[in-house]
């Protein structure tokens, strides 16, 4: 069988057996919309989000061309139907299958394998501007951010520290602010003894934090590193603060 992949993290890319196939703009959308609306997108609403200055007739219209180009492509690609449109299932998805067959694989897989591991610390079609695609990419972000935290904490329950700060670090690099990130970080480093990766990990957050949102660290952050790290160098929160403004 032919081999189709489509890869939307990090920008558009489509592959049948091995070879790279390149798209109008136009396809380019028409595909990733419909990939991303697993259950089938209906034929109008397709056309009114991807063509919403044209009227109803030339939107339709435009689609129809669109999915006559798509048609010459050397696999096919799209069910469509006088309603609906929908992937063929035998597309592999990189935002679809691709994340869960990472997930499935384990905090090591996801460190050895370079490009799955660059797919996870990439964002979804970054390049692209289009309405549609805003809940989407904040729903894959919290789903990539979720699965790298959570092969961070098993990397450190298994002792894998090195990989678990590697693992951590990339939810950093997607979320500089989010503190559960910097915590994974933190705490691996200290289940490795590394006590001052832990206070610099800590500081360079209270730093981060300070500069972008005028806040400060949890309480329950700060408490990591309390017992070695030099008073002067924690950040003050009341006892129960998440995350509080600092003080003018």
């Amino acid at each position: 069988m032919t081999a189709v992949e489509l890869r939307l993290l990090g920008g558009f890319g489509l592959e049948v057996d091995g070879r790279r196939i390149e798209m109008t703009p136009a396809a380019q959308r028409l595909l990733a919309f419909v990939a991303l609306t697993p259950r089938g997108a209906e034929r109008s609403y397709t056309a009114f989000q991807l063509w919403p200055e044209q009227s109803e007739e030339r939107a339709k219209a435009n689609l129809r061309s669109t999915l006559w180009r798509l048609s010459k492509a050397p696999a096919d690609l799209i069910v469509a139907t006088k309603t609906h449109l929908r992937l063929c299932p035998w597309v592999w998805l990189d935002v679809r299958h691709g994340l869960a067959e990472l997930a499935a694989a384990g905090s090591e897989a996801i460190v050895a394998a370079a490009l799955p591991f660059q797919a996870l610390d990439s964002d979804l079609l970054p390049d692209w501007y289009d309405d549609w695609l805003t809940i989407e990419r904040e729903r894959l972000r919290q789903l990539r951010l979720g699965s790298l935290e959570e092969a961070a904490r098993s990397a450190t329950a298994a002792g894998q520290f090195g990989q678990a700060v590697q693992l951590a670090l990339a939810t950093v690099s997607i979320d500089p602010l989010r503190e559960s990130g910097h915590r994974l970080a933190i705490e691996a480093h200290l289940a490795n003894g590394n006590r001052f990766d832990a206070r610099r990990q800590y500081d360079t957050y209270a730093r981060l934090l300070r500069t972008l949102a005028a806040a400060t660290p949890s309480r329950q952050l700060t408490r990591l590193v309390e017992p070695f790290a030099e008073p002067a160098t924690l950040v003050s929160v009341a006892p129960h603060a998440v995350v509080e403004p600092a003080a003018a």
